[in-house]
């Protein structure tokens, strides 16, 4: 080995070494690094050694340098990636385990089991108050470690943890937005990549296949989102934090719901046109229901401006006869999605709570006001049976007054005109 000599290596008059017949002298770079190390050699294996050689062993030394210096950082690079999706893996859980906490906690009894990531376990009052510490300080611990990571690799975005979706508002150079085909979501909730799904249309035109890995796709709601994307080819679900996958008919309900995208693969499974006549057969029914019970007003309020003159079209019995089966053919030939499958969209969480408040404070003013209108209709209607009451006095009483003032007709002329008088002044 080349550590065997390298101590020759440390003598300043050393000028002629003869390494011929050992094993080490059968390497390819047995001479490029004797040279480099023992730049006072003259002469090796009983051959002078010219100027060129010592810069060709220079070079080569150089680039060896330099390569081991790439694999060490390549290497450094891969163990700060695998440290980091670890560290974005262990958040992720203590999240999910924090909301599995907070919903058992919601529930009436204490003392039920709960399940914690398909682990069972009795969770008491002074036991959840002591692991919801434990949680915190965990996440309080793993936040000096990267919390996100984004990686383009080959045509591939990688987005690691919800920070990672930030990315997205950067100015990505078009070379580099133009090769990216993937984009692989891990570590992410659903409901938030459904937020960003518009930025990703357009940052990146030519994505075709989306990833979802740990992103709790639970319902198959949650695909409708996924619509507002203008291209797919392809898609995959992993299982492993993906409940939605354990459905059958899963496949099939993504097939029907992004029918205008044309979709060739599914979880890395070529799509037949068998798979999309049992799709169109297993919820054909569920969009015309969908859009025949929904309100027009709510359906005009998911449509854009060429839909909404489209859905008129077909209301005013201009069109065919209406039907799934004219509204189909008519929205496929024109290459978008269905009026009927438009009707079957994904709200988020967050914006179903901002609609439930909306719809809260709504109820409550037109509760105030109808209260109001009805306070003051029964105070009108008890002035009126008050009135009905004392008018017959009233009108006596008031044809009495009259009578009176004008019984004495100068003094009456003079009251009249002294008030036209002080009306003037």
């Amino acid at each position: 080995s080349f550590e065997d000599i390298l101590c020759l290596a440390d003598s300043s008059s050393l000028s002629d070494i003869t390494l011929d017949g050992n094993p080490i002298a059968q390497e390819t770079w047995y001479k490029h690094t004797v040279l480099h190390h023992m730049m006072q050699l003259r002469q090796l294996d009983m051959k002078r050694i010219t100027e060129e050689e010592r810069r060709m062993a220079s070079i080569a030394a150089r680039k060896e340098e330099e390569r081991k210096r790439e694999s060490h950082r390549q290497t450094l690079l891969k163990e700060k990636k695998r440290l980091t999706i670890g560290n974005i893996a262990r958040q992720w859980e203590i999240q999910q385990n924090r909301i599995a906490l907070e919903a058992s906690l919601n529930q009436d009894k204490e003392n039920e089991p709960c399940q914690i990531n398909g682990s069972t376990a009795y969770v008491f009052p002074e036991e959840s108050r002591s692991l919801d510490t434990i949680l915190t300080s965990a996440v309080q611990g793993l936040s000096v470690l990267e919390s996100h990571l984004v990686e383009v690799e080959g045509d591939t975005l990688g987005l690691y943890g919800a920070g990672a979706l930030e990315c997205l508002d950067r100015n990505w150079s078009v070379q580099t937005a133009g090769i990216i085909a993937t984009v692989s979501f891990m570590f992410i909730e659903f409901d938030e990549i459904v937020q960003v799904l518009a930025k990703l249309k357009t940052k990146f035109p030519n994505c075709v296949h989306l990833k979802f890995k740990e992103t709790n796709l639970v319902v198959l709601q949650q695909f409708n989102a996924l619509a507002e994307m203008h291209r797919m080819e392809q898609l995959t679900v992993d299982p492993e934090g993906n409940p939605v996958v354990n459905f059958t008919l899963w496949k099939y309900y993504v097939l029907f719901r992004l029918n205008h995208f044309n979709l060739q693969k599914i979880n890395g499974v070529k799509v037949t046109e068998d798979d999309l006549v049992k799709a169109e057969r297993l919820f054909g029914i569920l969009a015309y229901v969908a859009s025949s019970e929904l309100p027009h007003y709510r359906m005009l309020s998911l449509f854009g401006e060429s839909r909404r003159k489209q859905f008129h079209y077909l209301l005013e019995g201009k069109g065919k006869k209406p039907g799934a089966g004219s509204e189909e053919s008519s929205d496929n030939r024109s290459g978008g999605e269905s009026t009927a499958r438009a009707t079957l969209n994904y709200m988020t969480k967050d914006f179903h709570m901002e609609k439930l408040e909306e719809i809260k404070e709504r109820k409550t003013f037109c509760q105030t006001y109808v209260e109001s209108l009805v306070k003051e209709a029964a105070d009108i209607n008890m002035k009126n049976e008050s009135l009905q009451k004392l008018w017959p006095q009233m009108f006596i009483e008031l044809v009495r007054d009259a009578v009176i003032e004008i019984r004495n007709k100068n003094s009456y002329m003079k009251l009249c005109l002294q008030r036209i008088t002080e009306q003037k002044q």
